[in-house]
């Protein structure tokens, strides 16, 4: 038996993580019936060491029903390991011992679809749109409509009405009877099955006309539906496509020459023209121009970029010319980090389409046997008419397939997807877009995320006479060693001072605390009022004055010897002012606020009350703040979480979402998120909750149009009064009408 793999997050009473894989959302074909298995399927127990991974391209593979049939029949092979599927790409990853690929590609020919062996680097380019010729279903409609003419006239035999409607069926259906008879032998009842089930049912008892029409009316909505489907599929693939192929890279004699950006190494130096898009993720050395980051972050003006700025692949620069040096190789830009979890996402099932999944599977057999039982049970206990109830069966074969019910929850999450990426908002799953509206608690890191992170000193105070003069050298070697945006602060204050600078030894950073290092062979602590208090080293009089200070809303920290404080610092953050409207928005939404910072609490008291935060917790350590996620959840909390450093990962990790501070914040927070704003800008978080309520609101739709719909026709087919063709038209006329309603969140 295959093993799904579905890691889980950490806590039991929120839905799985990103990874935990399931249907994929861009479906170019109805899936009724199809139990869509995870995204990544282990075949064997152990993995062999000798194993190799072969990736191909099946154009057919868009949908969980050929997910299905390559699942079962790859399966029962000897040699293959694990299935990876990426239906957005189209794209099938076999890690097998077998000698070559001869065997897989025999297998999934047999199932009617071809397997074109592809690279790795391949696997991640557009799919190439499938070519429709209409003039057989343009053929085929005249026919079927000749057909119904000429029956209803009654002037010609019944044999030319049985030629013009299999001249229909057959010159626009035998696809779907070469899909529904490989389904039938795989025991999988999709609407491919039932359809050819119905059609040939129809024309069994003499009802050429009307097989023909359902046929013709059915492939007519199919193309409609892959069409309105593609809209969704084109939506995330054209992201692959903002990167350009080639770039202007400074070779070692120091010419520029055209080179393929998966080619370019890190550390090289590029080139960017005025109008042209940014291949690759760097770090700019020279020039100064403004550059469009719309396609990564959602903003609406360009950003002027100046030396030692970020760059980002798939940008457009606008009117100077760039130098940059490459941060990033091509498979690692946050481009490319973005559509592989834009990628990743459509294969976490959300809440509603793993009900729905669920109903699915139950359902479909079970209307089948009840059609059989419609056709069969009536004449032979009741005296009813064989073909009046055999009539009735067929047509509830049609009306009742769920297709417009599995197809609306993908269709609509995959858009809201794509409408979140669009504005710089990266949503890793379905899970995390329909569980934004349920949120009622957010908890706030304040560095870089309330804040600008970018803090300035504001106060020096010598707290020992001898160290006057030194004070200041001494914490800025110790604060030029972190990454603390304090610490940077107190070293930036001394470059700008051109203050000489001492080596340092021993160097560790203290999280939460501070830094400790040697200088000249004597141990110095560079900290907050926590490390202070650690060190026995306090006194009232310090107390009186570190008070003062934060009361301000400044941050003091303290530069100390085994002796007691040496130096006292204040740095003082400003204010984003996107944060202010953002909690302003969110208490709109009815989301209360709590901030959590490791700053003293008199900080963070006076910059929750500038912004307006509901509640702020102070020295937090990385453990502290977990815990106050949890004491929320003890209250009965839904709660989401803001941060952006390695230190709220923890707290990410926990909360039932967690937002990252994407441009600023480190790769650790980024991973750990569920939910990355590209722009670091807190108002995307109220529009991530408002995308959220209006996608619950058109699944609920979808779902009761769905159900809705398809009970008023099956009490209609009971009652003898629905054909085959209206059976059509309830079925795809639905599905068609909940894609629609999905796309438009396309719009948003």
């Amino acid at each position: 038996m295959y093993q799904p793999v579905r890691p889980e997050k950490h806590h039991d009473h929120v839905h799985s993580h990103a990874k935990d894989h399931g249907d994929h959302e861009t479906h170019a074909h109805s899936c009724c019936g199809s139990a869509a298995a995870p995204a990544l399927v282990n075949l064997t127990e152990t993995a062999s060491s000798d194993a190799q991974l072969s990736r191909f391209r099946i154009q057919a593979m868009d949908c969980p029903t050929e997910q299905t049939l390559i699942q079962d029949k790859l399966g029962k092979m000897a040699g293959i390991e694990q299935l990876e599927f990426n239906l957005i790409n189209r794209v099938l990853g076999v890690r097998h011992t077998l000698a070559g690929t001869a065997e897989i590609e025999q297998a999934i020919d047999s199932l009617g679809m071809h397997a074109e062996p592809i690279s790795d680097d391949d696997a991640g380019a557009a799919v190439a749109a499938t070519k429709t010729r209409w003039w057989p279903l343009a053929l085929s409609a005249v026919a079927a409509i000749a057909a119904e003419v000429v029956h209803f006239s009654g002037v010609a035999p019944e044999w030319l009405v049985a030629a013009l409607a299999l001249a229909a069926i057959l010159g626009c259906g035998l696809g779907t009877y070469k899909k529904g008879w490989i389904a039938l032998k795989n025991r999988n009842l999709n609407i491919n099955a039932l359809m050819s089930i119905a059609v040939t049912g129809a024309v069994l008892i003499g009802q050429w006309p009307e097989a023909a029409m359902v046929m013709v009316l059915f492939t007519v909505a199919e193309l409609i539906e892959a069409r309105s489907l593609d809209r969704a599929r084109n939506a995330i693939g054209s992201l692959m496509q903002l990167s350009p192929d080639m770039a202007t890279v400074q070779q070692a004699d120091g010419q520029w020459r055209e080179l393929e950006v998966r080619a370019v190494a890190m550390g090289t130096r590029v080139r960017v023209r005025p109008g042209e898009r940014i291949g690759l993720d760097g770090e700019v050395l020279a020039g100064q121009s403004s550059v469009d980051q719309a396609p990564i972050t959602g903003e609406s003006l360009p950003v002027e970029k100046v030396i030692g700025d970020k760059l980002f692949a798939g940008t457009i620069n606008q009117e100077g010319a760039l130098e940059y040096q490459v941060t990033a190789l091509a498979g690692q830009s946050t481009l490319a980090r973005i559509i592989k979890a834009v990628e990743e996402a459509q294969g976490a099932r959300a809440p509603t389409q793993r009900f729905v999944d669920r109903f699915s599977r139950i359902y479909t057999p079970v209307v089948f046997a009840l059609a059989l039982a419609v056709a069969i049970l009536p004449p032979l206990f009741m005296a009813g008419a064989w073909f009046d109830w055999i009539y009735r069966a067929l047509v509830l074969l049609v009306v009742a397939c769920p297709c417009a019910l599995v197809i609306s929850t993908p269709v609509t999450i995959v858009s809201g997807l794509a409408a979140a990426a669009r504005k710089g908002i990266l949503i890793k799953g379905g899970v995390y877009l329909e569980g934004g509206r349920k949120l009622d608690f957010l908890a706030l890191d304040k560095t870089g995320t309330i804040t600008h992170g970018k803090p300035v000193q504001t106060d020096f105070v010598a707290l020992d006479a001898r160290f006057e003069g030194r004070a200041q050298a001494l914490a800025a070697s110790l604060g030029g060693r972190s990454d603390h945006p304090v610490s940077r602060a107190i070293a930036q204050f001394a470059e700008t001072q051109q203050l000489a600078l001492s080596d340092v030894s021993d160097f560790a950073a203290l999280a939460g605390r501070g830094v400790r290092g040697e200088i000249d062979g004597v141990q110095y602590h560079l900290g907050n009022h926590r490390l202070v208090e650690e060190l026995g080293l306090c006194s009232p009089q310090l107390e009186a004055r570190l008070d003062a200070l934060e009361r301000q809303g400044k941050t003091v920290v303290l530069l100390l010897d085994h002796s007691g404080p040496l130096a006292l610092f204040a740095v003082a953050d400003t204010i984003k002012d996107s944060s202010r409207e953002a909690i302003a928005e969110l208490h709109a939404l009815g989301i209360k606020t709590v901030m959590l910072t490791g700053d003293n609490p008199h900080t963070a008291q006076a910059i929750a009350a500038q912004v307006g935060i509901d509640r702020a917790e102070g020295n937090l350590l990385p453990g502290d703040k977990l815990k106050a996620i949890e004491a929320l959840y003890a209250e009965g909390h839904r709660v989401g979480m803001v941060g952006d450093g390695i230190n709220d990962a923890p707290a990410l990790a926990r909360a039932e979402i967690g937002f990252a501070m994407a441009a600023a914040g480190t790769d650790t927070a980024i991973e750990t998120a569920d939910v990355a704003l590209m722009d670091d800008d807190l108002r995307k978080i109220p529009a991530f909750v408002r995308l959220s309520r209006q996608s619950a609101a058109i699944l609920t739709q979808n779902i009761v149009l769905a159900l809705g719909i398809k009970a008023i026709f099956l009490a209609i087919t009971f009652a003898g009064m629905a054909t085959l063709w209206m059976a059509v038209f309830a079925d795809m006329g639905v599905s068609l009408l909940v894609v629609f309603n999905g796309l438009r969140l396309l719009r948003r």
